[in-house]
């Protein structure tokens, strides 16, 4: 998602389904910030499987600093409205990985 500046709201921009962490960070702006929602099947050490739905905020270096307190502002606000309680941040779309995700979702298990 990402905030349409002249209506001062937050839009899709794009969706996708069956797409891997990996996949995911190569269709981020490299300099743009964005908000996404991402429901990832997670394996359990006993087995278990569930599908946490994770926030991640991504507000790569380099952004424009007008871009960035404009998301940042926002974080919360959207965080709060869509009940997410995995909400992660990443300040370098590479670092958006399947290791990243499980090491984050580890912290809730």
């Amino acid at each position: 998602m990402k905030i349409d500046k002249d209506r001062r709201l937050v839009v899709l921009e794009e969706e996708h389904e069956g797409i891997s962490p990996d996949e995911l960070k190569d269709e981020l702006p490299e300099r743009q910030p964005r908000f996404i929602v991402y429901s990832y099947k997670y394996q359990h050490d006993d087995g278990r499987v569930s599908y946490p739905l994770c926030f991640i905020f991504s507000s790569p270096v380099g952004c424009k600093p007008e871009q960035q307190m404009m998301y940042a502002g926002s974080k919360n606000k959207l965080v709060q409205e869509a009940e997410l309680t995995k909400v992660f941040e990443i300040r370098n779309t590479e670092d958006l990985t399947e290791e990243w995700l499980i090491e984050k979702l580890g912290f809730f298990h």
